[in-house]
């Protein structure tokens, strides 16, 4: 379907409710969440000339059910692909390309205690695993480390397995897919083996979390955290657990339609909603000297018990 110059609200709501119908992962929520589009759309309320107002309107109501931040008609401010999915995808090109691949920082604190911040996506591997390899093979050698997300809204999830495999020893299973359009299910796993150095499984490693922190970044927080791998410092993220695909409806829209849920192999739940709970809670500006100290103390050789002399010797 080559979607319409002219922006026609009414188009844009029956193709939002067709993909819904058809695609979203909770088909009765889908139902109910077509019937407030349509009854919103009778009543006038997206009669408007502007397509980021449009937007922002479509949005409110798509989430106003069962709050699915992946459910979205998203405003583009640059003309994007009618193909399926090109309008996330140039976008996020465009972020790869000034971001070192994801990569923006590699650092060593005192204490040989490095740190990785991956922002502002987990980009798609085909990518990402060139920057990303640099990157943890560069901080495999340091005694802990620190891996930053706070700045990260998401991504792919076969990058996070990749950046997962950095922090374990062995092929270990991390998350489960369930994909509506075909009812089936797919597993994640750690790969047996990467480019580069492993940081491995043993050493302190701790994870940076924000309010902004969402989607393939809570899922990489959630797996290395349920696996009692990594400590989470910081704020509770925003809960996105269901993976989307974006179809564009306008050469400024695209509606972005979960069509998948995960379910984690420990906790058999997921993020979605409540976000990732850090296990030390603090501001997000606080997060990295906190985790800095807590590497540090837990990298602190133990004090030698002083013997004390017994009294009147």
């Amino acid at each position: 379907m080559t979607p319409p110059t002219k922006l026609a609200p009414t188009s844009v709501i029956d193709e939002t409710a067709r993909l819904l119908t058809e695609h979203y992962v909770f088909p009765e929520i889908a139902e109910q969440v077509v019937g407030l589009l349509q009854r919103r759309l009778s009543e006038g309320a997206y009669e408007v000339d502007d397509a980021e107002e449009l937007a922002r309107l479509v949005t409110t109501d798509l989430q106003s059910v069962n709050d699915d931040r992946h459910l979205r008609l998203k405003h583009h401010s640059d003309p994007v692909s009618p193909k399926r999915g090109e309008a996330t995808r140039d976008a996020m090109r465009r972020d790869f390309d000034t971001s070192l691949g994801g990569a923006p920082r590699v650092q060593l604190l005192d204490g040989g205690v490095a740190v990785v911040e991956l922002a502002p996506m987990l980009f798609p591997l085909e990518w990402a695993a060139e920057p990303l390899s640099a990157a943890f093979t560069l901080a495999s050698r340091a005694r802990a480390l620190i891996v930053d997300l706070r700045a990260n809204r998401g991504g792919d999830p076969d990058t996070v397995a990749f950046v997962c495999s950095y922090l374990l020893d062995e092929r270990t299973h991390l998350n489960t897919m369930y994909w509506r359009g075909s009812e089936r299910t797919k597993q994640s796993w750690s790969l047996p083996h990467v480019p580069g150095a492993r940081f491995g499984g043993s050493k302190p490693l701790y994870v940076l979390s924000s309010s902004s922190t969402f989607s393939a970044a809570e899922e990489l927080a959630y797996d290395l955290q349920q696996l009692g791998r990594a400590t989470v410092v910081g704020e509770p993220t925003r809960g996105g657990a269901h993976p989307c695909n974006g179809w564009t409806l306008h050469p400024h829209l695209e509606a972005t339609v979960p069509v998948g849920r995960a379910v984690n192999p420990v906790s058999s739940t997921n993020w979605e909603g409540t976000g990732v709970q850090p296990d030390v809670p603090c501001a997000a500006a606080d997060s990295l000297d906190r985790a800095h100290a807590l590497a540090l103390a837990r990298l602190a050789p133990e004090q030698p018990s002083i013997a004390t002399a017994p009294a009147g010797s």
